[in-house]
């Protein structure tokens, strides 16, 4: 099967570089085929403005979903963003790697859903949620967390994870068509010894092993 990482971390030894890095081991030795962007690597620009487009729709008023319609129809994304809506629609299994701040995605990461996912190819047109461009494909959010668990749960600190992640799930990953997989939580990982971390990354291994038997979730329900 064909798995894009989407890997977004300025810190290669972290947690989040040790899952990434586990992931691409893990399925490529077991035969997936496995693309990946590395955000920060890659110095991608977040920033979405006239600079997606190699084309023109309205050179008077910058209106964005209106300039990504116009290069849905001719061909006119950047070079960058092409190569990126290439991997999402190469894939079967779609994983974000990521260290939840903010109770969402890095900058960096959300600037990549911005300007990548972009409407007339990815959605619109009645390409939504059910009916939607990647309703054949899988998404797994894969992140670290600064609090523990017990901070997570519904009644805890700072509620249920699941409404925390409802946004990413719903309003970008289910509306243009994916299928979610139960999400992948390392809860403070900076808490954890070498032991634990060990521990976690095997656990990791051992998920992506059978990862495409896994049944979908239904969003708000785990």
């Amino acid at each position: 099967m064909k798995i894009l990482i989407i890997y977004a971390h300025p810190e290669p030894q972290s947690m989040n570089g040790a899952l990434f890095n586990t992931a691409i081991e893990t399925l490529t030795q077991i035969g997936h085929e496995v693309h990946v962007s590395d955000l920060y690597a890659m110095s991608f620009n977040p920033v979405s403005d006239r600079k997606n487009f190699s084309s023109i729709h309205d050179s008077s008023f910058f209106k964005q979903q209106l300039e990504e319609i116009h290069a849905s129809e001719t061909n006119g994304f950047a070079s960058d963003i092409v190569e990126e809506q290439h991997k999402v629609e190469w894939c079967d299994l779609m994983i974000w790697q990521f260290p939840m701040w903010w109770f969402s995605v890095p900058a960096i990461l959300k600037g990549w859903v911005d300007r990548v996912f972009a409407m007339g190819r990815f959605y619109g047109n009645g390409h939504f949620y059910e009916t939607g461009v990647f309703r054949d494909k899988k998404a797994l959010l894969s992140l670290t967390t600064g609090g523990a668990e017990a901070n997570y749960q519904k009644g805890g600190f700072n509620g249920d994870l699941a409404g925390i992640l409802r946004p990413l799930h719903r309003g970008i990953l289910e509306f243009t068509g994916f299928s979610i997989l139960r999400p992948h939580v390392v809860y403070e990982p900076a808490r954890l010894s070498d032991e634990e971390r060990r521990l976690e990354l095997k656990t990791w291994h051992s998920r992506l092993i059978h990862v495409f038997n896994e049944v979908p979730i239904r969003v708000g329900s785990y």
